[in-house]
């Protein structure tokens, strides 16, 4: 067994801690989301509210995924590939 063997155990436990703990607070999280953009946007005076609305729902769309377990999608330009 090497190294990295070890290593990708350990980051399958990691992922799915998380994913379980998106599931217990996708409403928190989601909510944090809107308060963190809700707090850009009022401190840049709106100039980027289209933009942060972008982030703000991809955002969310990813709680919603991972929520639902549906993570396995095909990795884009600057997405790290799943482990």
């Amino acid at each position: 067994m090497s190294v990295f063997d070890g290593l990708k155990g350990k980051a399958g436990m990691l992922k799915e801690k998380a994913t379980e703990l998106v599931g217990e607070n996708s409403g928190k999280i989601k909510d944090g989301i809107g308060h963190a953009g809700n707090f850009v946007d009022s401190k840049t005076g709106g100039k980027y509210a289209d933009k942060i609305d972008k982030v703000q729902s991809k955002a969310s769309e990813m709680v919603d995924k991972t929520d639902r377990g549906d993570t396995n999608r095909p990795a884009g330009p600057g997405t790290p590939p799943a482990v």
